[in-house]
């Protein structure tokens, strides 16, 4: 197993890319902390590993927070006594609409979520890692960082933040032996792709996005999980700064 014996914190991994995240690891051999802020869902995905004869524990909370997130990352340690990874991929998507349409309360909530949830998760991470001499850090970025697209002018600048705190991360922290890396998935089949698509996937909605796919489809959570697995495998030992498009050929 490429992660026997590794404790792994998955943001949003109640649904989604986030799910397929927590289950792969787990099969890898992970104990994983699922956390969302959908307790119904985060426990499900945690229950059902649970079940599956993985080791898994749903642990609320929201990572737009300092207080939850320095909450989130202690009880974790103090219940596994090491944490190896941490996936930052909890986030919030933009309705597809006019740049002036998108209000303040809306702007704010993406930046929160998709951007200083990572300051909040390297301030309690890294100095743990960094007394460890180890750790890998994974963030779920997306295509909008590589080839914005009309529509999406504040979460295309959420994900291009991203890209580059992925790369500084990994310059300033390669010293004691942490990894930071990316995943730029394009839009997946999971709850989010109505917003991307403006509100309503209707069939000719669906098929024009899928015709800008050179491999004809969209992405799914085992897609994005597998990558994530790679990244964080030592498999991808000397990979550090990486932004991985996930994407089918979308952003060539």
């Amino acid at each position: 197993m490429r992660l026997e014996g590794k404790v792994a914190i998955v943001t949003g991994g109640g649904a989604g890319f986030g799910e397929g995240i927590c289950r792969r690891f787990a099969a890898e051999g992970a104990r994983v902390v699922v956390n969302d802020v959908n307790e119904q869902d985060g426990r499900r995905v945690a229950d059902a590993i649970s079940d599956a004869g993985g080791e898994a524990r749903f642990m609320y909370a929201d990572v737009s927070r300092d207080d939850d997130t320095g909450r989130l990352v202690a009880e974790a340690i103090a219940r596994y006594g090491r944490l190896d990874i941490m996936v930052n991929n909890a986030g919030v998507p933009q309705r597809a609409q006019p740049m002036e349409d998108v209000t303040e309360d809306e702007f704010d909530r993406i930046f929160s979520v998709n951007v200083k949830a990572l300051y909040w998760s390297a301030k309690h991470t890294v100095p743990f890692m960094r007394e460890a001499g180890r750790g890998c850090i994974i963030h779920t970025a997306s295509t909008a960082a590589i080839s914005p697209r009309p529509g999406l002018v504040w979460y295309n600048g959420s994900k291009g933040a991203v890209n580059t705190i992925t790369q500084g991360m990994a310059v300033e922290l390669a010293p004691h032996r942490i990894r930071v890396n990316a995943v730029c998935p394009v839009a997946g089949e999971t709850q989010m792709l109505a917003e991307f698509l403006g509100g309503e996937v209707t069939p000719e909605v669906h098929a024009k996005f899928l015709s800008t796919v050179p491999l004809g489809r969209l992405s799914q959570p085992a897609d994005v999980a597998n990558a994530v697995l790679f990244l964080a495998s030592d498999d991808a030992a000397f990979l550090t700064g990486v932004c991985l498009p996930v994407d089918g050929g979308r952003t060539i």
